[in-house]
């Protein structure tokens, strides 16, 4: 029989990603006692594999730029994304202490960020849609301020990576894609990779941590200096409850079975689930069996926390449009032969690229949001057999931009040709036979196209028409730097598959992040954050970092609340003397 100790603390926070640290630092600021448990063996969770991008409107950082919002244009575009689903009342907690959480961080905490001049919001021609200012992405940190707490931080996606460098956003990505076309990015890529070359060989692996990874290096770091206790590999077996008030959880931790109570309250943070099988089954169109879909998010993230509020009797909000934020992925082999999940987040973008599907027939924008691009893939395949397209480009625009887990030159694509992940023909007819495409729609698909290219116009989707779209391509490539014709043989292909960076339906909750019941009313002591309570985006996607954004947002206003709040005990007292 396991041993059954117990802990007492005034807050357990469930899940180490952002919304969970940011809450455990928050509350720990206010001088709460914390205990973060995280049931795998690293921390950082989804967060740590992410860009690292925050949406969060209205900040000092925007200001800085020149940046003019106000809060109406925020809700006017959130309420034009959410439809029936947006929540004012969320909105409006989220535009409050949104401001606040930033100006916290950066002056409280190792938490620091960058915000690009222009970054355009994913539906910018919208109404009350902004060309810049609402999003920010978490400044490089550099690893050894984590001493030996860096051996646990969950490690980058390696599809993300070049030769396990991670890439920042921003000037990375500029200076290495142009390596071999500028002396001064040449200049660049040998400093950075040198440096990254010999911090590999005497410190054994690379010291800069970039996106994800830098954001959730510096919470920990911000964790570390506030002394809040960090349990790995302790998954939560029940929550406690007295007189229908939580109380805290079972925590199962080597081996042992501990009763952690929680004065204040228990916040679940444990990052949704997006490897539920049965539950994606059930929630998402695509798959009905939940087998048809893969996610780069962290393998844990399987629902368990809503399986704990499930048994409280509470019911999962399912109310929104799309049940995750889709992303197109493919699917690689690794070194080690395990598979890799590759999300394709700009590569659509570039001119010289085009999507179709199993018809030959391209399908929407290929330079739309991840998120759009997903949603018009499932309604084009309707009725097929499977839900995938194909990404189709030239040898030009191969060796220039690269293609999903294929690097552009100078480095090879022996191994991406070996393994079958990039498919080739000498041909446009050639290469449809290969992937099983009609090889004559799809030679009247592309040559539709570049008749068009030639002008630099798309009159059939429009890329290159929108904001964002420009955005992503090549700023270079004019007069439209997402068109470009397809043209210069052999010609390539690589398959897209249905995935999600992280899911939307979630636990209900009210403007303090308090789990509501049935009847929407909140569980006393229960507190939901990030992607384990229901998005604020009504089901879409308005631009970069709307999932890290409100879980920075709500985890700092959840440790807030909870360090305002009486002892349970007091209350009472309090209640009974009235």
């Amino acid at each position: 029989m396991e041993k059954n100790d117990s802990f007492q603390c005034d807050v357990l926070v469930v899940g180490s990603g952002a919304a969970g640290m940011s809450a455990a630092v928050t509350a720990a600021h206010q001088g709460l006692k914390v205990l973060v448990v995280e049931k795998r063996s690293h921390f950082g969770g989804t967060a740590a594999r992410s860009g690292g991008w925050l949406w969060i409107p209205g900040t000092s950082l925007a200001k800085a730029w020149g940046h003019e919002d106000s809060r109406q244009a925020v809700k006017t575009y959130l309420q034009h994304e959410g439809g029936a689903s947006y929540n004012e009342a969320r909105v409006d907690a989220f535009l409050e202490h949104g401001p606040e959480a930033v100006e916290f961080f950066l002056k409280n905490t190792a938490v620091d960020f960058e915000m690009p001049l222009t970054f355009p919001d994913y539906h910018a021609e919208a109404p009350g849609a902004m060309q810049g200012g609402r999003s920010m992405v978490a400044k490089p940190f550099d690893a050894r301020q984590l001493g030996d707490s860096l051996k646990k931080l969950e490690p980058p996606l390696p599809e993300l990576t070049v030769f396990g460098m991670m890439i920042g956003s921003g000037k990375d990505i500029r200076h290495l894609m142009n390596a071999t076309r500028s002396w001064e990015s040449a200049v660049y890529a040998f400093k950075r990779l040198s440096k990254h070359f010999w911090e590999t060989l005497t410190l054994g692996r690379g010291m800069l941590l970039t996106n994800g990874n830098a954001l959730m290096g510096r919470l920990a770091k911000s964790a570390l200096d506030k002394n809040i206790p960090l349990w790995l590999e302790s998954p939560v077996q029940e929550l406690l409850t007295e007189n229908g008030r939580v109380t805290g959880a079972r925590v199962k931790k080597e081996g042992r079975l501990i009763t952690v109570y929680a004065s204040k309250g228990v916040v679940l943070a444990a990052g949704g689930f997006s490897h539920n099988v049965a539950r994606r089954a059930e929630k998402y169109s695509h798959t009905p069996t939940g087998e048809a879909h893969w996610s780069p998010t962290v393998e844990s993230n399987t629902g368990d926390t809503f399986a704990l509020f499930e048994a409280l009797g509470g019911a999962i909000d399912n109310h929104l449009s799309n049940a995750a934020a889709w992303a197109p992925v493919s699917l690689t082999r690794r070194a080690d032969g395990s598979q890799g999940v590759m999300p394709h987040f700009i590569d659509r973008a570039k001119p010289g690229v085009i999507a179709v599907t199993v018809r030959g027939e391209r399908f929407t924008n290929e330079a739309n949001s991840y998120h759009d691009y997903v949603q018009a893939m499932v309604k084009a395949c309707e009725g097929e057999k499977e839900t995938c397209s194909w990404l189709i480009c030239d040898r030009y625009t191969l060796r220039r931009y690269g293609l999903g887990s294929v690097a552009p030159f100078p480095l090879p694509i022996g191994r991406h040709l070996k393994s079958g992940y990039l498919q080739t023909g000498a041909t446009i007819e050639a290469l449809a036979k290969e992937i099983g495409v009609d090889p004559q729609q799809l030679k009247k698909t592309v040559a539709t196209f570049n008749q068009n290219a030639a002008l630099g116009v798309d009159p059939l989707f429009g890329k290159g028409s929108k904001a964002y779209n420009r955005y992503q391509g090549d700023g270079f490539h004019q007069p439209n730097p997402c068109v470009k014709a397809i043209n210069q043989g052999p010609f390539y292909a690589v398959k897209i598959y249905p995935g999600d960076i992280g899911t939307y339906h979630g636990i209900p909750v009210d403007r303090h992040c308090r789990a509501l019941n049935k009847a929407g009313v909140p569980v006393e002591g229960l507190f939901a954050v990030g992607n384990d309570a229901t998005s604020i985006m009504g089901g879409n996607y308005p631009g970069a970092g709307i999932t890290l954004g409100p879980a920075l947002t709500f985890g700092y206003a959840v440790g807030k609340y909870l360090a305002a709040q009486k002892a349970p005990e007091l209350q009472d007292e309090l209640q009974k003397a009235s």
